[in-house]
């Protein structure tokens, strides 16, 4: 009998047992969090800088999942022009990913997704801000492991409203897999203008592969 496991209570250890998922730590992997990231405009910087301020006055009171979503997240997908198309996106969408000969399918719904032609290229898991936010990485691959498209590289990121990281997932015969720095609102520094700059990076990086070979 095939039994129903909820994404968000799978562990890290059983995608790697299930899916033979493995860790990558060449940074050769996953240069694109980092590699050549395009420049932000004062403007940008300035949207960032209020996304910011926003956010620590409003952890004077307790921060949902909803708050994050609205207050951060949808204003950095507004200004790394995920909104605008090629792109669309979808929110609390189904997912489901079977292990092979496990009898088992992992179930959940992922938060924010930005879909193009079908294509899951964006994952973003928005957590309760007092949560670490390694509980949100075994659910965000969970969810990118049933990415219906195996030839380009799934980007994702997991965020808790202080803290960000990406995630790269490349699918085959033995998924792989590798993280980024994590960034956090905590620095003296505004870690938002790294952020919007990786999301920017994956932006051009499929738009891209969407242009017609010559």
């Amino acid at each position: 009998m095939t039994q129903a496991i909820a994404a968000r209570k799978i562990k890290l250890h059983d995608l790697k047992v299930k899916f033979r998922l493995q860790q990558v730590d060449d940074e050769d992997f996953f240069r694109e969090w980092f590699d050549e990231l395009p420049k932000l405009s004062s403007v940008e910087k300035q949207a960032l800088d209020r996304i910011k301020n926003n956010y620590f006055y409003l952890l004077e009171y307790p921060v949902m999942e909803s708050i994050v979503k609205m207050v951060v997240l949808s204003l950095l997908l507004d200004l790394a022009q995920f909104y605008e198309p090629p792109f669309r996106v979808s929110g609390e969408t189904g997912i489901k990913v079977s292990a092979e000969d496990q009898g088992e399918i992992i179930q959940g719904s992922i938060d924010v997704l930005v879909i193009q032609e079908q294509l899951w290229v964006t994952v973003i898991e928005a957590k309760n801000s007092e949560f670490s936010i390694t509980k949100a990485i075994p659910q965000a691959l969970a969810y990118m492991l049933a990415a219906p498209n195996s030839e380009n590289p799934i980007y994702g990121l997991v965020l808790n409203g202080s803290e960000f990281l990406f995630i790269k997932l490349i699918l085959g015969e033995i998924p792989r897999y590798a993280t980024s720095n994590l960034f956090s609102l905590i620095n003296r520094r505004n870690d938002l203008y790294d952020v919007l700059s990786v999301l920017k990076q994956f932006r051009n990086l499929i738009l891209e592969r969407l242009r017609p070979s010559d």
